[in-house]
């Protein structure tokens, strides 16, 4: 039987992306909570051996270790033929998505939310109006992407869904508000039933 083993933390986007397809695919596995707010030497010793940059998520199957949520989803789409992983098409549409949310929307976001966390990273002058100015690029290029569809792959949700709601579940937190297509997203997201209420699973959230 396949062991699979995710390190993760509730307050990790990225952990939370990788939570959600495995939850999504109705992948058996457990996960193992790491801190992220602890200095890195202080993390669980099998954690530092998986993961070199001491950064969550990481994943772990039968041993061998996959790091940076991105490549995980598409592992996870491509081993198990799922969330997208079911044709080429749906691969290059996940990719492509994957690719965008983590050099656009799933950049500014964090940065913001770590702006208004309290004791965190200050900002110079100017970088805040910055990244809310291009998140409200992103946004309207969320629109474009999501169409009139329910879901970013169609009638259903794929691994580009769960890249991109690993940050997007925060908008109250980095203090923008959503288009109307990005809020009905969010929305029949939260209702998917793989969905569960942050607590001791913690994933997703």
């Amino acid at each position: 039987m396949t062991k699979i083993t995710l390190y993760g933390h509730p307050d990790s986007g990225h952990a939370c992306k990788v939570a959600l397809a495995l939850a999504l695919a109705g992948i058996a596995h457990e996960t193992v909570f790491v801190d992220i707010w602890s200095a890195p030497e202080t993390r669980p010793a099998d954690f530092l051996a998986a993961s070199p940059l001491a950064q969550v998520p990481a994943l772990v199957i039968d041993g061998e270790t996959m790091t940076q949520s991105g490549a995980i989803l598409l592992e996870i789409a491509q081993r198990w033929q799922v969330l997208g992983g079911e044709s080429p098409a749906g691969i290059r549409r996940g990719a492509e998505l994957l690719m965008w949310e983590a050099n656009r929307i799933g950049m500014c976001l964090p940065q913001l939310i770590e702006s208004r966390r309290p004791g965190g990273e200050l900002f110079p002058e100017g970088a805040i109006d910055w990244l809310t100015g291009r998140y409200e690029a992103d946004r309207d290029n969320f629109d474009r992407l999501l169409g009139a569809e329910p879901f970013f792959h169609g009638d259903a949700p794929g691994i580009g869904d769960c890249a991109i709601w690993g940050y997007v579940q925060w908008l109250d937190k980095a203090g923008v508000a959503p288009s109307e297509a990005m809020a009905g997203w969010v929305g029949r997201m939260r209702a998917l039933p793989q969905m569960r209420p942050r607590g001791d699973d913690w994933f997703p959230s």
